[in-house]
Formats: structure tokens, sequence, C-alpha cells
């Protein structure tokens, strides 16, 4: 674990080297799932704040907040559930007040396109004919960890867990949808969305309650003004419009 968010530190440090010298940095570290939603939104926000250059380092959120956790140069953390956000908060990273809600998110069980192995019921995954079984490492994903609690709460997980094949990421996740590398996987409705050109949805899963995705500013962020107005802006009727078009619902 030590040596993943050591590596994706690297990573958001080379991602800022290579924005020019003159442009204000904002570097927003989001949940994977985020990856599409948040890079059409960009533009837009860049468009809106002349000189202001987004810098995205996505990733799970466990991860990421390790990243926080170890002196990153955060300057806006967007969680796929409340437990990271709130530990960024523990550690003083993040202001409890800052912290708000702006999208929720549901567990579903999906196929490649083609459904090589016909998976149409949970039971269809006991199968022999379903021998890989997609999940993303619940430790550090939301994703796998909401998939986690509601495989267990049907007395499941344990059943099926010689077939899970654990991806670092959804989007790692889905990537092994596409390319038929697992017959089935469990990941957040709005990843379904993002891969609706080759992946089906089978089901949505049982949840104790919907996944809440917060956002905050970091309380050292060497950018506070364009901190808070990229928070704003995911807020806004314009970034909420363009969450629900990649399968998010909104905050209640």
């Amino acid at each position: 674990m030590k040596r993943i968010a050591a590596a994706l530190l690297c990573g958001v440090m080379v991602l800022a080297s290579v924005v020019p010298a003159a442009a204000q940095v904002v570097i927003v570290s989001a949940a994977a799932s985020l990856t599409d939603a948040f890079n059409v939104l960009k533009e837009d926000f860049e468009k809106e704040h002349p000189g202001a250059r987004l810098v995205f380092n996505f990733g799970a959120s466990g991860a990421l907040y390790r990243q926080i956790e170890q002196g990153a140069p955060v300057d806006v953390f967007a969680s796929a559930d409340m437990r990271w956000m709130d530990e960024a908060v523990r550690i003083g990273r993040v202001e409890a007040t800052e912290s708000k809600v702006f999208a929720r998110n549901l567990i579903v069980l999906a196929v490649p396109k083609n459904n090589p192995a016909g998976v149409s019921t949970l039971k269809d995954l006991e199968s022999a004919g379903v021998r890989r079984i997609g999940v993303v490492t619940p430790d550090t994903s939301p994703a796998g960890n909401y998939a986690r609690q509601s495989l267990k709460d049907l007395e499941l997980w344990e059943v099926l867990e010689f077939k899970y094949i654990f991806a670092e990421t959804v989007t790692q996740l889905l990537s092994y949808l596409r390319l038929g590398e697992v017959d089935a996987g469990f990941f957040f409705a709005s990843d379904a969305v993002r891969g609706a050109d080759s992946v089906a949805v089978v089901m949505e899963m049982p949840m104790r309650e919907p996944a809440l995705y917060p956002i905050a500013p970091l309380s050292d962020t060497k950018q506070p003004d364009l901190a808070q107005a990229f928070v704003r802006f995911i807020l806004s009727e314009k970034g909420q419009a363009v969450l629900s078009g990649y399968g998010f619902r909104k905050a209640e």
C-alpha cells in the first residue's frame, strides 16, 4: 500500500510540473469513477477562470487519501465515499465544514456486452461457466467496499471468493470487462455509463445506503479561491447536469 501511495504521489508531482509556470495550477485528487465527467467539466471551468489550469489525479479514494496523508500538494479532494473524506478531516487536511456531498452512486453487476458467460442473475455467478469476477480492491476503493458489503449481506462474498480478480480502480475493472478478461464485475452505475459501448448492466445491487461523494478544498491549498471556485462549480447547475449525464444521482 505504501508503495502504491508513493508512486501515485510521484505522479501528482509530475502532472503539476508539466503545466506552464504562469498558470494558476489547481490539483484535484478525485475518485476514478469521476474521470470522464470531470474531464468534460475541465474546459468550461478553465474558460470561466482565465489563467487557471486544472490538473487531475484520478485513483482509488483510499489511495488518494494516503497521498494526502503523506503531504501531497493537493488543492481539492473528491472522494467516492465519506470514509476517506472523514479521514482527511481527522488528520487536519480538510475542515469539516468545507466538505460537501455533490453526488450519489449505486453498485451494479455488469458483464461484457456480448455476455459470453450468459450471466442474467446473481445465482449465475456460482455456475462453472463464470470463472472470473472483477471486483475493485475493497480496502482502498469505495466501489469494492460497497460491493463486498452488498455481497456479504446476500451471503455470497465468501461463496464467490475463489473467482475474484481484483482491480486497483474502477477504470481498470472497466478495462477488464471491455477486454473480456472477466466474465462479470461489480462497480458503480456511473462506470457502466462510461463503458456503455462495451458493457451491459445485469442488475443494481441492494445497498444499505447509496454511495455519497463528498468534495472539499484542502485546508493548506495554495489556491484557496480557485479551489473554492471549483467546488462551487461542481455543485452548480452546470456541474450537476454533466454528472447526471454520466450516471451520477443528485445529492439529497
